[in-house]
């Protein structure tokens, strides 16, 4: 090869390098200009929501045919060689202004938006059901099922639902299901309840803490003021270990079931059901609501006294008696003045065994 065309060639060559360096340094300037541009999200924002298996192909496929992210091979070829593929499931809010690079950043870290669902002191285990299944997000298995079939799809240790689950609120991302809510609300009233009884009080007539349990339900649906919980659980206690019947209404008003309608009759007070304190002795089978811990701490200390017996003024507190005379005092004085079908405690004829 002569010198001229030795030349020519390392003149093209140089040429060559130059045009690729150059074509290089402009798709640099472009992947960078693109990786840190706005998205087409929008004024606002964007929600947008990775399904549980989904991956970071599907979510980027997702939003580039929402013509919200163009280049989605870009992003999955910048996620693969900087080891950000890994994406988790839930609600992503992707607000306006958002680049690519905050895209790959916000689904690798798993910043996915999480709701709350509150179960209530007091609730019954229907209740709290009815809640989950209206719960934003939520995915609701059991509402509808029957009891047997709840119980088997919860799959827990427990021969019935009721009681045992705690009253908290529970924050979840989109897709939990309302099973996944109860097993966490389960544990926390199983930790809750294995940590207080291993402190309780001396003499109780509980052989289990499941018959704590069940009279800390019953605490906690008798009274809406929280320094009168160790007073109203002292007198349950008193009767237990005196052999008195326990004789609470709100025991009647669970055993009734979907024939209470606001209203106990005296009718109702002498219908038997497993659950009609004026009927059984001792405690109910099972708990007849959700107890919050103040509730099974009462339950398991209750305040020492004499009193037995004790009647609602009607402000949500109550009057409470050591003997049937003063009791039948208070009776008159806050019950009698109100229509004869109001209920709230026992009436005197029935307030001893």
């Amino acid at each position: 090869m002569g010198r001229v065309a030795l030349s020519l060639l390392r003149k093209f060559l140089l040429l060559g390098a130059l045009a690729g360096a150059a074509a290089a340094f402009g798709a640099y300037q472009y992947f960078t200009q693109w990786f840190h541009a706005p998205m087409a999200i929008g004024p606002s924002e964007l929600t947008y929501e990775l399904k549980r298996g989904g991956s970071l192909s599907g979510a980027v496929t997702d939003l580039s045919a929402k013509q919200v992210l163009s280049h989605p091979r870009i992003l999955l070829y910048v996620a693969k060689v900087t080891g950000r593929s890994a994406v988790k499931a839930g609600e992503y809010k992707i607000v306006s202004g958002t680049t690519p690079a905050q895209l790959l950043e916000l689904l690798h870290r798993g910043d996915v938006v999480e709701h709350s669902i509150t179960l209530i002191e007091g609730w019954t285990f229907a209740q709290a059901i009815a809640a989950l299944s209206e719960a934003p997000k939520l995915k609701p298995l059991l509402q509808g099922e029957d009891l047997n079939t709840q119980l088997s799809m919860l799959d827990l240790p427990i021969e019935h639902p009721e009681g045992w689950f705690f009253p908290d609120t529970y924050y979840y991302t989109a897709g939990t299901t309302d099973i996944e809510i109860l097993h966490r609300a389960y544990r926390k009233m199983r930790d809750t309840l294995d940590e207080l009884w291993q402190a309780r009080a001396l003499s109780l007539p509980y052989d289990s803490p499941y018959e704590a349990l069940i009279m800390a339900s019953i605490v906690e649906r008798e009274t809406g003021a929280a320094w009168e919980r160790q007073k109203i659980a002292g007198v349950f206690v008193r009767r237990l270990n005196q052999g008195m019947r326990l004789q609470t209404d709100p025991t009647v008003i669970y055993g009734m079931g979907a024939r209470y309608q606001g209203r106990i009759s005296r009718a109702d007070l002498r219908r038997p059901t497993p659950y009609n304190t004026y009927v059984i002795d001792g405690l109910p089978p099972t708990p007849i609501a959700l107890p919050g811990r103040e509730a099974i701490f009462a339950s398991l200390h209750p305040e020492q006294g004499s009193e037995v017996y004790f009647v609602a003024r009607g402000d949500g507190t109550h009057s409470f008696s050591t003997t049937l005379e003063e009791h039948n005092a208070a009776v008159r004085r806050y019950q009698l003045q109100r229509s004869s079908d109001y209920r709230s405690t026992p009436p005197p004829e029935r307030s001893t065994q």
